[in-house]
């Protein structure tokens, strides 16, 4: 594929890597994300390699596909690890696709699934991106792990707002959700970076999201990443999804439903997802924007 539009750097090894803020309109904002358009002939050794070197939270690399059917495989990786399924990293794929391809349905081969996502205009020439999860489940988190990692976190129970179970969600990963008991509770994140990444990788958590309620429809969260080599993600699209699937567990989902979810705020790189719920339906929609971050 040729003709990009975005700005573009050669990685030190010699890979074209574009760099996006997803979940935003602002290249201050939202959360980076690296995208390989021309993966085919890179190893997984290479792959990794270049996100390091980029050292985003995720870089998307497109290691195969069909153009004209507008249908691709991806794959994404952290500085550390190959990660089965990045939302964000999928919305700034999306976003440049469709600048290539033009508006329109795309259809992506990941290790969590099959994804699809709409690509449409949007004011100021900012492409809107729409991905639909694969279905989503939730399950009650057990004692012994949430106390874990409640001591990484250096947070004790009545941290925790007990309208809001502790709970492993999963919309293409896993991910331990917490209710933090305030906004002032959420705003002071300092935890132990090992200590929880230990944790994660035993229970096989990409993040913990934490979160708490904001004004009607809407909440604020936090996704510490240490086991991709990242205190924070600023915008986390498939624990959004995961978030949405544990709500509708928890009963709060009588009708279809659009949250918004802010993050990145007290990052100082913010960032909007919009989680789109439905009760009959275990797939969760998110949607936001992205915008090229210029060389």
């Amino acid at each position: 594929m040729t003709g990009t539009s975005a700005a573009s750097a050669t990685s030190p090894s010699g890979v074209e890597v574009l760099r996006y803020a997803a979940f935003t309109t602002d290249p201050s904002g939202g959360n980076p994300a690296g995208v390989v358009c021309e993966a085919e002939g890179l190893a997984d050794a290479d792959m990794l390699a270049v996100a390091a070197e980029v050292g985003y939270s995720e870089t998307a690399f497109v290691t195969g596909g069909d153009p004209q059917g507008r249908r691709f495989r991806l794959r994404y990786f952290s500085p550390k690890a190959e990660v089965a399924f990045c939302g964000h990293a999928t919305m700034a794929t999306s976003v440049e696709l469709g600048r290539r391809l033009g508006p329109g349905r795309l259809d992506f081969t990941t290790n969590a699934g099959e994804i699809s996502v709409e690509v449409t205009a949007s004011g100021g020439d900012v492409p809107r991106a729409t991905l639909t999860s694969v279905p989503t489940s939730s399950r009650e988190a057990g004692d012994a792990v949430v106390d874990a990692a409640l001591a990484a976190l250096r947070w004790s129970r009545a941290d925790l707002d007990p309208r809001f179970p502790p709970h492993v969600a999963f919309g293409g990963n896993d991910h331990l959700v917490l209710a933090a008991a305030s906004r002032e509770r959420l705003a002071e994140l300092d935890y132990d970076f090992d200590a929880l990444g230990d944790l994660m990788r035993a229970e096989g958590w990409t993040t913990v999201h934490l979160f708490c309620p904001g004004e009607p429809g809407e909440f604020h969260a936090r996704n510490p990443f240490p086991v991709g080599g990242v205190v924070e993600d600023a915008a986390t699209g498939a624990a959004a999804a995961a978030f949405g699937g544990y709500l509708r567990q928890l009963g709060y989902v009588t009708a279809a439903t659009t949250y918004l979810v802010h993050q990145g705020e007290d990052m100082g790189r913010p960032s909007e997802l919009r989680v789109e719920v439905d009760p009959a339906d275990p797939r969760v929609r998110v949607s936001g924007q992205a915008v090229v971050i210029p060389a």
